[in-house]
Parts: structure tokens; sequence; C-alpha cells
């Protein structure tokens, strides 16, 4: 499969990279709105060509996929534009802006016969995996606390009065929509869309800039705590009855699953790859090699509740974007 890349950010990078190590999928062009960056990205990868006009990328018949990495504002948009012509799509988390903005990339992906896959790394883990097969050994869930906290990098700046992307609403930024989505990837897709939701959040210039969001079960409730202006060592605790699961650093990379029930314990990785962005690109990829539209359905409905909850979440805190008008 050939694949166009939209975006030239350190995730495309080790997507890039990642996707090596997977048979059949070949990142042959790139696209940036400037050209030397185009140019510099593109001989950085060895990539084959690249594009500076969006539509002479998605006009490219050699290009099966694209893979969307655009600031989250606009992951919505060409999404749409390349399920237009004809291409499957790869989009990276958070999935789009809002429920409608997803709602309508599933509904033209299914009239159009094409793949579309979020970019999100948890739910495709190893690691993950055998969290799924060891939760019932726990008794009954009563308590999940998630934590991903990462000083950023633009926040400085941001504190400086700048508006960097990934703090504008504009850009549909956010702690929330940016780093504590992988917490809610980790809980809904362990229980399902919760019975509610609420965001308590830091709001700092109309944008989160971190929060928790609290969701509620039928018996247990889970606290997702998200922070791009502070910083912790990453962590998932889920808490049952008879047992605990602890996930070491946290639902972005599941690292290690260490489990214990009464006075056993036992620590579990199932995972070789440095690079976790791997499982999510050989999922994709055996997923189109099967033609399972069953499977990409599927996740799709995940997505789907995900960013319903997203929305509810940041719509409990009093935080908008544009793309919600």
């Amino acid at each position: 499969m050939n694949i166009g890349t939209i975006g030239t950010g350190f995730i495309v990078d080790r997507f890039i990279e990642a996707s090596h190590n997977v048979p059949h999928m070949n990142v042959t062009a790139s696209f940036s709105r400037q050209e030397e960056t185009a140019k510099s990205f593109t001989h950085k990868h060895n990539i084959a060509s690249y594009y500076t006009d969006i539509e002479a990328l998605l006009g490219d018949t050699s290009i099966d996929a694209i893979y969307v990495a655009s600031p989250n504002s606009l992951h919505y948009t060409y999404t749409v534009q390349a399920l237009e012509h004809g291409k499957h799509v790869f989009c990276e988390k958070p999935f789009t802006s809002n429920s409608r903005e997803a709602q309508h990339v599933i509904e033209l992906a299914k009239e159009r016969n094409l793949f579309l896959f979020e970019a999100i790394t948890t739910i495709h883990l190893p690691n993950y995996a055998l969290i799924r097969e060891h939760i019932a050994s726990l008794g009954p869930i009563r308590l999940v606390q998630a934590n991903y906290s990462q000083y950023s990098s633009r926040y400085d700046k941001f504190l400086a009065g700048e508006t960097p992307n990934v703090f504008s609403p504009h850009y549909s930024g956010g702690a929330l929509q940016d780093i504590n989505v992988y917490n809610l990837h980790f809980v809904i897709g362990l229980f399902g869309k919760p019975e509610s939701v609420t965001y308590a959040a830091n709001v700092q210039r109309d944008i989160d800039t971190s929060g928790i969001a609290l969701l509620t079960y039928d018996g247990y409730v889970a606290s997702c705590a998200g922070a791009k202006d502070t910083a912790s060592d990453g962590f998932v605790y889920m808490q049952g009855e008879k047992g605990f699961i602890h996930v070491v650093q946290g639902a972005n990379g599941c690292r290690e699953v260490v489990i214990k029930v009464g006075n056993s314990e036992s620590r579990l990785n199932a995972q070789t790859e440095d690079n976790v962005l791997y499982y999510e690109i050989a999922a994709w990829q055996k997923l189109m090699a099967n033609n399972d539209f069953d499977a990409c359905y599927k996740l799709l409905d995940h997505s789907l509740h995900v960013m319903q909850t997203l929305e509810k979440a940041r719509a409990s805190a009093g935080v908008r974007f544009e793309g919600d008008n």
C-alpha cells in the first residue's frame, strides 16, 4: 500500500519509522503547505515525492491511502477530502473536533466503501489485550484511575501570550483532546460509553491546559487526568474487589502490566517494539489485507463513542471549539 502523509510533526516521523517494519506499507509522498518544509521532510525520510497542493496529493493515482496528522481542527477537512478522492484514511487522534464531524466521516467512508481508521496507539497494544484477558480476575471493578501528564514544549510560549495550535480553540487543542484522549480510549475500550461524564478543568484563555474527566458507570467510576501544564509519571490503576492492575507508564504506552490478586503478583509484557506506533499500523494493515469492513466499523463505533464522551466532557467545562458552531 502506498501512503501519502499530511503533516510534518514528530508524530509523522514516528509513523514513518514504524511503517518500515510493517510489510506492504510504503510512504511514497508527503504534503506540507510550505515548499521548504516539504522538501526537507521528504529528504529526511527518503520519500519519493512531495506536494504543496493538497489537490495534487489527493489526485495522485499511485497513492492508496492518506495518513492525516495535521492540527486537530483540520483532521475533519482533510479526511473528507481524502475520502472524496477515493483514498483510504488513517487519521491521527483525536479523530475529529466533535461527534458531528466524526459521524459524517464515518458515513462518508461507508458510502464510498473505503477504510477509515483512527490512529490511536492504546487499544491496539499487546499489553492492552493482556489487560482485557485478566481484568475478570479482579472481581467487580470499583475504581479506575488514569493519569497522562506531560509538560508541553509549547506551554512557555502560551504563558508568554502566544497561542500555539495545541492551546488554541481554533485548532481544537487543549489537554483533553490532545493528551487525556489516551485515557478515555483506554477506559471506553474496556467498559464502553459511560453513563455520564464531567470534566473539571484548569481553563486559561478559553482552553483547558489540564483537567480531570470523571466517567461514571453502574457500580464504579473512572477518573482520567491529563495535563499539558505540569508533568507526572503516567499510570493506570484498575481496582477490583479481589485485586488491582497497575499499567506502568500509563495508557499511551502500556509498557508493563502488574496484576496483584490476593498474595499473588505477576508482571506481564508482550510488547517487543520500542516504537509503539508499529502496533496500530500493523492492525490497520491486517484489517485492510483481510478486507475486514466489519472490524473497521467496530473500531469506528469505538472512535465515535470516545468523541461523544470528549464532547460532553468539554461542554461540562465550558470549552468550545470553532468547529462546534
